[in-house]
Order: structure tokens, then sequence, then C-alpha cells
């Protein structure tokens, strides 16, 4: 039946006999014996029958071409050295380099839409998708994923869910948060309302849902994520997906001071990445056992970790990655007391960040210099870097955060005399502590048959 459903039109494939009989001399009788009578191959030339599977098997025996040619319009083998090319594509991104990795996809692209490969398609755009993420180009990396949906419009839900959920990790990167959150529960959900239990597909979405869930401040939403992506994890059998649920529950587990588990999960995601010569996720291993080590204390050894991550980036011209990994070795060599130094790492990195890119980030940014012009006693330097700061919180919904830049703005304001705009900056970060991710989420979605 799929074979049936991915032919031509009758007519474009009797037009395809009629020509390949022509090159090749032969007769309608000829091509017929002894199978079929010629009158037979005149209706299929005519495109007025639709050939069954033998007869076009045997019209393209007698042709010298491969049937799929013949069915289809593609060369043989097509397909699969597409899918293997796709696949080198998919190595030259991982190693780190997406500007080369997004040419040979591009190509790719073209190459699939020219002979009407969906599947082939959705991967090329997939991977374009992921160089754009790579980059920090989150507009263009987002239309791609947008294109692969398109594609695969009337394919199974889980098909269409990678690229449900590149678009998503596109908005938590601009810092639309509660939109990241909305992409992926409600493929979750329909998911596993609909039963359509694909341990590899679940483990990815609540994989990804971990870090806006962190952000936003809903910790229990992100303890349950992480607790549905290990019991998931014993069924997949992709390393990578493996690898980068590991380095996702880290997050959860530093929340709960979980320390030590924390750090094994990463180093486990740490050894995979490296097995498989993934650079960009290792890069981000060593980026978040920096911020395990900051969490924890133990700056010295957070200052290494970040150091290589920012190495790792900047050498594959991840922009914006290279952005957030410095705001956070920013706030361990303020924690060091290298201040100046610091804040020369943030002012170099915040033309890379902004409201549509790396939001939250950005106003970490501005809330470390906004700290360090308190220390330097600058206060109106440092009002004016927590507004710009709760400017971006409030725009991407990050509440946990928002709730301690307003305890920061409400101490600086009481300090100045400004009581009653300090009371409104206290109130506003309480509204904020109250009801963490609750106020911005509906339901939790359905959970798998697990």
């Amino acid at each position: 039946m799929a074979a049936t459903a991915d032919r031509d039109d009758p007519e474009t494939i009797g037009r395809r006999v009629q020509q390949l009989r022509a090159e090749r001399g032969l007769t309608q009788k000829q091509l017929a014996e002894q199978a079929y009578t010629p009158a037979y191959i005149s209706t299929v030339e005519a495109g007025r029958v639709r050939a069954s599977e033998d007869a076009l098997k045997h019209i393209a025996a007698r042709l010298g071409v491969a049937y799929e040619e013949l069915a289809t319009g593609r060369p043989a083998h097509l397909a699969v050295d597409l899918r293997l090319r796709l696949t080198d594509a998919q190595r030259t991104l991982a190693t780190g380099e997406a500007g080369p990795a997004a040419e040979s996809y591009a190509a790719l692209l073209a190459e699939a839409e020219a002979h009407g490969l969906v599947a082939e398609q959705a991967t090329a755009l997939l991977g374009l998708g992921e160089c754009g993420l790579d980059t920090g180009d989150l507009t263009v990396a987002r239309q791609y994923f947008e294109r692969a949906e398109n594609v695969l419009h009337d394919a199974p839900l889980t098909a269409r869910a990678p690229a449900l959920r590149g678009r998503a990790v596109a908005h938590y990167l601009a810092g639309e948060l509660r939109y990241a959150c909305y992409l992926l529960e409600s493929t979750l959900d329909e998911l596993n309302r609909g039963g359509l239990h694909d341990p590899d597909v679940l483990l990815l979405l609540y994989a990804s849902a971990i870090a806006p869930y962190m952000d936003m401040g809903a910790h229990a939403r992100a303890a349950k994520a992480a607790e549905l992506a290990l019991a998931l994890a014993p069924q997949v059998a992709d390393p990578a997906l493996v690898a980068r649920m590991h380095r996702q529950v880290a997050r959860t587990l530093m929340a709960e001071g979980r320390v030590a588990e924390a750090d094994a999960s990463l180093a486990k995601a740490a050894e995979l990445y490296r097995g498989l010569q993934i650079r960009t996720e290792l890069a981000n291993c060593h980026w978040m056992r920096g911020y395990l080590y900051a969490q924890n204390g133990e700056l010295e050894r957070a200052e290494g970790e970040l150091r290589e991550a920012l190495t790792m980036h900047t050498g594959r011209n991840a922009a914006l990655y290279s952005s957030q990994v410095a705001v956070e070795l920013a706030d361990v060599l303020h924690r060091l007391g290298r201040s100046e130094e610091a804040a020369t790492l943030l002012r170099d990195v915040l033309g890379n960040l902004s409201p549509e890119r790396g939001a939250v980030h950005a106003a970490a940014a501005h809330r470390l210099l906004g700290i360090i012009a308190e220390d330097a006693r600058d206060p109106e330097t440092a009002e004016e870097h927590y507004v710009r700061a709760l400017s971006l919180l409030e725009r991407a919904g990050a509440a946990g955060d928002l709730a301690d830049l307003c305890r920061l703005l409400g101490d600086l304001l009481r300090r100045t005399g400004r009581v009653e705009a300090a009371l409104d900056a206290y109130r506003t970060g309480l509204g904020h502590r109250t009801v963490p991710g609750t106020t911005t989420l509906g339901p939790a979605p359905a959970q798998p048959p697990l």
C-alpha cells in the first residue's frame, strides 16, 4: 500500500514509460511480451489505467530501470543516499560546525524537494532549525521548524513532535517562557491522551520542558517532568537523547540541593556526548557543571568549567550560547572579588542579548551590573540596571528571578529614602513568589501510561 501511495499519477507514469521505451527503441509488443499485451501497454502509456505493482515491475525490468525510478521518477536508491548525507550533515553540526552543516542541509533540502521526498525534506528542515538555534538566529530557526511541521502536516503527531519541540526551544531562548511551556505541554497532553506512547518522543519533550519550567519558577512541574523522563529512559535506545535527559534532570536535582546526584547526572551526560563526539552538548555540560559548582560555592572549579564552555562555544561561533555562559562566568568572577573584570565581560556580551534573544540572561547581566554599581556606591546606575532587568523578566515570565530582583530593587529604593516605591517593589516580588509558575500555566498535561 505504501508503494502504491508513493507513486506518481497514471498519466505521468504513462509518459515516463513511453519516453523510456522510445529511448531504447522498443515497440509496445516487445515491452509487453510475454506477460502482457501491446494493447495493455498502450493504455498504460496513455494514462487510462493505473498499472498494478506487478505490471510496473515487469515494465521496469524490460526497460532496464529500477521499479522506484519508473513509479516515482526518482533515481534508484536516492532516498537512501540522501539519508546517509543527512547523517553526515548531522555529524558536522554535532562537531560544532554550524555554518558548513547549514550549507549541507540546504543543498539536501533542495534535492529532497525536487524529488518529492517528504521525510527527507523534514529532516533537512529540522537540521537547519538546529543550526539556527546553534548560531542564535532564533527567528530563522523557528521558521525552519514551522516549515518542517507543515511538510509533515499529514503525519502522526509523533513524527511532528521534534519540529514542535524545536519551535518551543526557539521561543524559550527568545525569552518567551510561557509559550514554550504551552507548546510542549499541549503536545505532551495530546500524545498521552491519544495513547501515542512513543518513549523517544516523550523523553525528548519532558527533558525540553525542564528548563522553561525552572526559569518560570514552576519547580514542582520541572521535578515531575524529570521524574517521568527518568522513568522513560530505560525504554530509549538513542544515547544522545538519554544524555540530553541527564543534563536537564541535573537542574532539578540542583534545585533540590542534591548536588552529588546532579554532578553524577552531568558526568553521565558528558561521558555519552564525549563518546558520540557531540561538542555542542559537551560544551553545555561544562556550562551546567560550572553553574552547579557556583551554586555549591566551589568558585574556582566553577570558573574552570565555565571558561571551558565559553572557549568551546566561542570556537564554533555560537554567539548566543557564548553570551549566556559569559553572564554566568561574570557572576563567578564577581563573587571571587574580580568585579571590574566581571563588569567588562558583561558589557562586552550585552550586545548579543536582547528581549527577543536570551532575555533571561540579559536580565541576569543587568542585575549583576546593578549589584556591581551598588558596591561602587552608584545607586542611580544600579537602579537603571535593575529596572531594565525587571522589564526583561516580566516579559519572559521568569517568576523566581523576578521575586529576587524586586527584593534588590526594593532594598535600593528604601536605602535612598523612597519608601513607598520600595513597598511597591516588595509587593510585586511577593506576588511572583506566592504561586511561582502557576499564574501563567494551565492544568498539568496528562501523564504517559508508564
